[in-house]
């Protein structure tokens, strides 16, 4: 049982040293950071905008629309990459097939990217 348990020793000391680090760099910030609070500092800020008192005041939905249309143009590259680096690995048959397949997925982003931008959606004024 013993010689089963070391298995896990080089584990625990990770665990060990990276608990360690994170607690020693937590109470240096807290001991050695400057403490110069003002008041614009401690004001509510959320969303890219001020706080303000109606929950039932209109605001602007820009600054989500902008946030939800970066996630999805930046899940576009995700895809892009992993499939860049395994293109060349494949046979002939099935990269000829995985090309294609990219270049409707991306035709298909294309047409949703002109119709945002003919809508307005991407103009901040």
């Amino acid at each position: 049982m013993n010689a089963f348990l070391l298995q896990y020793l080089p584990i625990v000391i990770f665990l060990g040293i990276a608990t360690a680090l994170g607690l020693g760099f937590v109470i240096a910030a807290f001991v050695l950071a400057p403490k110069n609070p003002d008041p614009e500092k401690l004001s509510t800020y959320e969303c890219g905008f001020n706080a303000f008192d109606d929950a039932r005041m209109k605001f602007d939905v820009r600054f989500y629309l902008v946030s939800i249309l970066f996630i999805i143009f930046d899940l576009e590259v995700a895809f892009l990459f992993p499939w860049a680096v395994s293109l060349m690995d494949l046979p002939v048959e099935a990269s000829h097939f995985a090309f294609w397949s990219m270049m409707t997925f991306l035709g298909v982003l294309t047409v949703g990217f002109i119709y945002e931008w003919k809508k307005g959606a991407l103009e901040w004024e």
